[in-house]
């Protein structure tokens, strides 16, 4: 009797998926990435974070929402459910990684990379519930999300790369001005969550205690990183226009900058009109797509060719039988 096979290996014997169906399953996993940032966001501006108060039940007594929370309880427990189809996009993600042929294991590990950090998140979910949305760590589960979307994306790029040892595709200066707008704007998130964390959306009720902060000074410190994030964003572009980039690298460098002005937008718009709720959720959503922005142009700097074994070139049927 041979050795007991784990379900991953036991699937990874049977099937190899396509390079397309690999690619798709780790995208599968960024957009859920994303959705559960948008709609954590949207649980958070209706007021409906104690919806379910309590964890990982939704009341003492029920797992599910009853109807004595209304809608509150649905919309935070609508949430949660989430959570279980985000996991199922991870797992995808990983079982495809598995199965791949010849075998990837850095990529495996980036999945279960992702997995790990939706089960210690869904925790830290709960200790957010537990403690009555004490503003930081609701900025700790955004933060969360955000890693999570971090490592989704490296995934999804590494589905289109080999396992080589990675080379440049600019001069070293231009890698690290990319560095730079990867440092910079991960400050510009953490800088978000202490808007956030200071201003009026506190998620349920006004009682909810604050960061203890001016909100409006918290928001130019934002802006201010966020115009850092613009002017290396703009000298970016100029750059690899300079050194003659690949054309996907300044595409990359293009996108990161629409994504900023449009993010800018919406930022100011905002802050002028008493950041109305809708405002708050689209610059949330921008926030996640400007992350994916600057990972993919970062991304996009080196190169992981594919390694190919030499394949004896085989008879064409038709002429072998004509």
């Amino acid at each position: 009797m041979g050795p007991v096979q784990t379900p991953l290996a036991f699937i990874a014997q049977r099937w190899t998926p396509s390079p397309r169906t690999l690619r798709r399953a780790a995208l599968s996993a960024v957009v859920m990435s994303v959705l559960i940032i948008v709609t954590g966001g949207a649980v958070r501006l209706t007021g409906s974070g104690l919806g379910c108060d309590t964890w990982p039940k939704c009341t003492d007594d029920s797992l599910i929402a009853t109807s004595e929370q209304g809608i509150h309880g649905a919309i935070e427990f609508g949430n949660r459910m989430l959570t279980y189809v985000l996991s199922a996009a991870v797992g995808w993600a990983i079982i495809a990684a598995r199965s791949v042929k010849p075998r990837r294991r850095g990529l495996t590990r980036l999945g279960w990379g992702q997995f790990w950090i939706v089960m210690s998140n869904a925790v830290l979910g709960g200790i957010t519930v537990w403690m009555g949305l004490n503003p930081w760590t609701v900025a700790g589960h955004f933060l969360a999300a955000n890693a999570l979307l971090t490592v989704a994306v490296i995934t999804w790029h590494r589905t289109g790369e080999g396992d080589t040892p990675p080379r440049p595709r600019v001069p070293r200066p231009v890698s690290k001005l990319s560095w730079a707008i990867v440092v910079v704007s991960a400050l510009l998130i953490v800088l978000g969550t202490t808007v956030t964390g200071a201003g009026k959306h506190a998620g349920d009720s006004s009682d909810v205690p604050r960061m203890p902060w001016d909100w409006t000074a918290a928001a130019h410190l934002h802006a201010i990183a966020a115009w850092v994030v613009c002017a290396l964003a703009l000298a970016m572009w100029l750059v690899l226009r300079v050194v003659d980039a690949p054309d996907d690298t300044r595409a990359r460098a293009r996108d990161l900058l629409i994504v900023l002005v449009a993010q800018g937008a919406v930022g100011y718009v905002q802050y002028f009109t008493g950041v109305p709720e809708l405002l708050v959720g689209a610059h949330m959503l921008g926030s996640s797509l400007m992350w994916i922005a600057v990972l993919r142009l970062a991304l996009s700097l080196r190169e992981r060719p594919v390694a190919t074994a030499d394949i004896p070139s085989q008879p064409d049927p038709e002429l072998a039988t004509a």
